[in-house]
């Protein structure tokens, strides 16, 4: 028997040991998680559905031929327990400077400086009754769905459905399927509409479905919020997002800025604001366009520092917070903050530029963050994601042991804090 001739009995023996140690699931198995899933739906889900006023024809016909999903992520298998992956590779775990490569902000820019033109009096109208910049959200649109282009595969009842079935956030998950049943029932969208993302997030500005109920809105006036079609109803509903939030209209969402040395990158964070007159006397500066505005020096700004000291830093805006609100990484929010005025003031890049840093699992990170916890700093949770309070939290015991303060992990660092 030749090598190629025993390959098929091999792999045979690795998926059959996979299915015995629960890494993969058997067909035995997946049959047995589908019937799970229906007695679930029947017994569990139904109930409140009803409670809630969810007729039972939406619910079969949201549900009819719906089975569980097992290749979306972030699933618990029947007897899993939660934990945290080994690798990841996620800006947030890499270089955070992977998040701006040049062909993908282009992308958004170029694309928003187009669809500006082709949208003029829609952003203006939109721009007058939110205040919202309409650079920010023709951002937001082309980085969610690439103005709309971007393909929604998934059947939303069926990610929904899965992960408030089986996911490591079950409780979310099922707070959106309620309101996706709720569209339906309410005859905001047919189910064969409901398209998503893996994530479950829909139309164009992708909105999670209790996000939708709260925020679509019809700006075309057809009697009807259509985020999926319509590109008057989705910037529009971007804009209301943002307001619901707090968009504090005439003020942007930050700038680029130079720290000096004597300025602790641990000043990080939205709890430690301060005027943007009192960072200027501390020495920091803004980067190319001269000075702040003297509008702005009265107000309240805040030091974010996405690498630490090995990228660019800036003094952020109440609204840069808001843009979290629509997806909480630091990054996206300076990507959107980004892209909005590359494409209102033509393409130009960050001055300050992205060190040789990551490279870390996130479980590296998480066991950092537990390091940190036992010697009572405060990183947030302990979930291998380096936010602004881990960051801060670096610096800190960075300065108290006698280290230059970076206030970014590496390996260096985690093998010191064991």
């Amino acid at each position: 028997m030749t090598a190629k001739e025993r390959c098929p009995c091999i792999l045979c023996i690795v998926f059959l040991l996979a299915a015995l140690i629960g890494l993969l699931p058997t067909p035995a198995s997946a049959a047995k998680i589908d019937d799970q899933f229906r007695t679930w739906l029947r017994s569990d889900l139904w109930p409140e559905a009803n409670a809630k006023g969810i007729s039972r024809n939406t619910f079969e016909a949201a549900f009819d031929g719906v089975k569980p999903n097992l290749k979306l992520p972030d699933l618990l298998m029947p007897g899993q327990k939660a934990t945290t992956p080994q690798k990841q590779h996620q800006a947030e775990f890499g270089s955070p400077g992977a998040y701006f490569a040049e062909k993908t902000v282009r992308a958004v820019t170029a694309g928003g400086r187009a669809r500006a033109a082709a949208n003029a009096r829609t952003i203006a109208a939109i721009e007058k009754r939110y205040g919202v910049p309409g650079g920010v959200l023709l951002a937001i649109w082309g980085r969610e769905s690439g103005f709309g282009a971007a393909k929604m595969p998934y059947d939303a009842f069926e990610v929904l459905g899965t992960k408030a079935f089986m996911a490591t956030r079950k409780d979310f998950f099922r707070t959106e399927l309620m309101a996706a049943l709720e569209i339906v029932e309410r005859g905001l969208a047919p189910v064969g509409a409901m398209k998503s993302s893996w994530a479950g997030a829909l139309g164009q500005p992708q909105f999670m479905p209790s996000s939708f109920l709260r925020h679509a809105v019809d700006f075309d006036g057809d009697g009807r919020a259509d985020i999926w079609n319509s590109v008057p109803d989705t910037l529009a509903s971007i804009a209301n997002y943002l307001v619901h939030y707090g968009w504090v209209k005439g003020r942007g969402w930050g700038f680029e800025v130079t720290v000096p040395e004597a300025v602790s990158c641990s000043l990080e964070g939205p709890d430690q604001g301060k005027r943007i007159s009192e960072w200027a006397d501390m020495g920091i500066k803004r980067v190319a366009a001269g000075p702040f505005p003297a509008r702005e020096l009265k107000a309240e700004g805040f030091l974010l520092m996405p690498a630490g000291r090995s990228g660019p830093a800036f003094i952020v805006t109440p609204n840069f917070y808001v843009l979290k609100q629509y997806n909480t990484s630091d990054l996206y929010a300076l990507f959107i903050g980004h892209g909005a005025d590359r494409i209102a003031h033509g393409d130009s890049n960050f001055s300050g530029r992205w060190g040789a840093v990551g490279g870390l699992h996130r479980s590296d990170i998480a066991a950092l963050q537990r390091a940190l916890e036992a010697e009572g700093y405060d990183v947030g949770s302990a979930d291998g994601l380096p936010g602004f309070k881990t960051r801060r939290s670096i610096g800190k015991w960075q300065a108290r042991n006698g280290r230059a303060a970076t206030c970014f992990p590496d390996a260096d660092l985690v093998t010191a804090l064991k």
